[in-house]
């Protein structure tokens, strides 16, 4: 059971730095530092863009307008580190 717990904060970690990938790349898009019609770049943001979506789309409905700053990377950062937490507290001591 350790081991899927684990595997778990492993994914967690992970989908961390690609929510930081998310932030930075729209960053470089949105100050023209990286070109959209380059494919690469194009593909890249896509599919960051497809795995960040379903976790922010949901936080960005609740979260009220802040004009054009977006917060649910945060947010979403905050739930990441308050389930590692519970993980690592509260689950992970009582596991064989």
């Amino acid at each position: 059971m350790r081991a899927v717990l684990n595997v778990i904060l492993l994914a967690l970690q992970l989908y961390t730095w690609v929510l930081i990938a998310s932030a930075v790349l729209s960053w470089l898009v949105a100050f023209n530092v990286v070109n959209m019609r380059n494919d690469v770049v194009r593909m890249i943001y896509n599919g960051i863009y497809q795995l960040t979506e379903p976790v922010l789309a949901p936080i960005r409905r609740r979260l009220p307008n802040m004009g054009g700053l977006d917060v649910s990377p945060i947010v979403a950062f905050l739930l990441i580190i308050l389930i590692e937490q519970i993980i690592q507290m509260y689950i992970y001591p009582y596991v064989f």
